[in-house]
């Protein structure tokens, strides 16, 4: 092989000789949603030093490196913000108790006497998870929340209390939905209201809540629910 020459030569060269390696210490670890892999998968995060070398021997400090999660499937390296996005299980977590919660905020607000409504919320429960839930579950569940707020909900906008309830479940699961994902769950909600006959004022108001919770702009809430009106169930 003919010996590397000119500036590029020196450059390889120089390369072999000087370096910087970085060495990484396990400061914790755990489940995350890998970026890499598209899955659940278990993690060590890591901090490291960087050091100035010479024929590969470390000497200089050069500063401090990451820290970064280490996956234990693929070892793809990523920074800690891909800890933010929740885990698989995590995620049906969330989204099964946002539908909960939105079906309890619905039915408060247009009441609990029609079966056909009762039905609609406990499917629309059963199909996000909890898979025990009943008509009467429900009805209970809303007639406690009527008992220990004093507060008759038909055809009165979103109490404060069921606002503050709904964005807890909805704020922490919107940026991870796509926009199809937060109207279906719109979507979903307004199914409820619609099931014995057009939406109330108090229904509006909390499909309103929701919406703007699922982070839905304004415009965008009102041709959905306009779209759902129309839709035959």
């Amino acid at each position: 092989m003919l010996p590397v020459r000119g500036r590029n030569g020196r450059a390889v060269r120089l390369a072999r000789i000087l370096g910087t390696r970085t060495a990484w210490t396990p400061v914790g670890d755990g489940e995350f949603f890998c970026p890499g892999c598209g899955g659940d998968r278990n993690y060590q995060r890591l901090t490291g030093r960087r050091r100035f070398t010479v024929l590969g021997v470390p000497l200089l400090p050069r500063g401090a490196a990451g820290p970064v999660v280490e996956c234990a499937a693929c070892t793809g390296r990523f920074g800690t913000d891909a800890l933010d996005h929740p885990t698989t299980t995590r995620f049906s977590a969330m989204l099964r108790d946002a539908v909960h919660t939105v079906a309890l905020a619905v039915l408060s607000a247009g009441g609990t006497s029609s079966r056909t409504v009762l039905e609609t919320a406990a499917a629309a429960v059963r199909a996000a998870g909890f898979a025990e839930c009943t008509e009467e579950q429900l009805a209970a569940l809303v007639d406690a929340l009527a008992a220990d707020t004093g507060r008759v909900y038909e055809d009165q906008p979103c109490a404060p209390g069921l606002t503050i309830e709904l964005h807890e479940a909805l704020d922490p699961l919107a940026p991870h939905l796509a926009p199809a994902g937060r109207e279906a769950v719109l979507l979903q909600a307004a199914r409820i209201a619609l099931a014995d006959g057009p939406y109330t004022p108090a229904e509006r108001d909390v499909l309103a809540t929701v919406g703007a919770a699922l982070t839905i702009c304004a415009d965008d809430i009102g041709r959905l629910l306009a779209a759902a009106a129309r839709t035959p169930s």
